[in-house]
């Protein structure tokens, strides 16, 4: 592992007593960080702030992760951003995966694959500019968060046969008629 890089931590020290622990604050760009819906913006930081704890046969992590995202929103096309804050806790082991340990090479520890996995999971696939926002109207296109728009939804021809059902307009159908057994 390259010791000069922003995620990486020599553990030697703490793992020499177990229950041994320390907090950490790792922060760094991570290329690459994007889904369908959003990313995190290029050279943006995401941070690590984690406690340490030497555990028999390896190093366990917990504490939280953050960085920030961009997208567009899925209703109205406008910019749209947040802050992860998310929390971790995952185990390093000197057999670790990937999968379900992370790996401990010597006595270094790399928190950059534990950070871009909680980031990757937990960005927005359909991010909103606010919850509550209106969206584009599907027919003029105008923002409706912006102004109001006319529009009315065209019939659903699926229910066009029942239109012969309807009474025409200004006209009320009978008592008579409408009453049990008459006829």
């Amino acid at each position: 592992m390259a010791s000069g890089h922003p995620f990486v931590v020599h553990v030697a020290k703490l793992r020499r007593e177990i229950g041994a622990r320390w907090e950490e604050r790792r922060e760094g760009s991570i290329e690459g960080l994007d889904c369908s819906g959003s990313a995190v913006p290029e050279r943006a930081t995401a941070v690590a702030e984690v406690v340490l704890e030497s555990v028999l046969g390896g190093v366990s992590v917990t504490g939280t992760v953050s960085a920030p995202w961009v997208g567009a929103c899925r209703r109205c096309l406008t910019p749209a951003s947040g802050l992860l804050r998310l929390p971790v806790r995952e185990l390093y082991t000197e057999d670790g995966d990937g999968e379900e340990t992370y790996p401990l090479v010597g006595d270094e520890l790399d928190l950059e694959p534990l950070v871009r996995d909680a980031v990757l999971l937990e960005l927005p696939q359909a991010p909103l500019c606010r919850p509550d926002c209106r969206g584009l109207c599907p027919f003029c296109g105008v923002n409706r968060n912006e102004e109001a728009c006319g529009c009315e939804a065209p019939p659903d021809p699926r229910w066009g046969a029942l239109d012969v059902l309807r009474m025409p307009e200004g006209k009320v159908e009978s008592e008579s008629s409408s009453s049990p057994g008459s006829g």
